[in-house]
């Protein structure tokens, strides 16, 4: 499975290749979704198709658990987006020692904007989650989420709310259906060419202990065509995990029409 991940990527990149001279035409900037959980309402331009990969390694007591996270993000057209996203591999070993690792689920999300003014941007986001994981580490059925997104730029600043509800394919008995998630990201330049994000983010489902974290982050982005993050997030109540470290990097693969 490894393999074809691999194979997928070198795809990826070799079909972007024939768009290298329409790409050194157009501007490309990319608009990355890292290092935060909040998305912003904004898709990739159309034909743009943009790769976002990261490593996150993380701790809950004697709990660790290391995943390669990537996005794949393509601009359908104007204000409609494409997401495909997931655990390209996970290695967890829970409080017993037991070791586990394969690939993650997979996400398909499709996305929609709604710009408001210059400043102000809607959007929605509908994501059926496939469990491609061993059910040991994914969900196990199908995840169904409907997200709804505010962004709004405020000079230097850039907010981003994120409000959603999923449909859990495989409750525990004993536990609701229904996940309600929340948050809340603020971004900053604070130099030439830096960054900083600060996010308040948290899920509740009845039966099950709140999960909430506060995560804070630092990207470099020259010129706009990539960004590279780095970041930790600290859990806040016995649900999240203690805390986790992550970093990562977003890059256009090419703009197809």
């Amino acid at each position: 499975m490894t393999t074809r991940i691999a194979v997928l990527l070198a795809l990826s990149a070799a079909t972007a290749v024939p768009a290298s001279a329409q790409a050194t035409r157009d501007v490309i900037t990319v608009n990355p979704y890292r290092p935060s959980v909040s998305n912003p309402a904004e898709p990739p331009p159309p034909g743009q198709l943009e790769l976002e990969f990261g490593a996150l390694h993380g701790r809950s007591g004697d709990a660790r658990t290391t995943t390669l996270p990537y996005l794949f993000k393509l601009g359908l057209a104007d204000n409609w987006g494409f997401l495909l996203g997931g655990d390209a591999y996970i290695w967890s070993r829970d409080d017993q020692g037991q070791r586990e690792r394969g690939v993650g689920d997979t996400s398909l999300t499709l996305k929609r904007a709604y710009p408001v003014n210059e400043s102000t941007s809607l959007g929605w986001e509908a994501t059926a989650t496939v469990p491609t994981a061993k059910e040991s580490l994914g969900a196990g059925k199908a995840d169904y989420t409907l997200n709804g997104i505010y962004s709004r730029d405020m000079g230097e600043l850039h907010l981003d709310v994120n409000l959603n509800a999923t449909r859990v394919g495989n409750p525990e008995p004993g536990t609701a259906r229904m996940a309600q998630g929340l948050s809340v990201a603020l971004s900053a330049n604070f130099a030439h060419d830096w960054s900083g994000t600060a996010e308040l983010s948290g899920t509740h489902r009845t039966g099950v202990a709140a999960d909430a974290q506060l995560l804070a982050a630092i990207a470099y982005s020259p010129g706009k065509r990539y960004a590279v993050d780095v970041g930790i997030a600290r859990g806040l109540t016995r649900g999240a995990q203690d805390w986790a470290v992550f970093s990562g990097f977003v890059i256009p693969l090419g703009k197809f029409w």
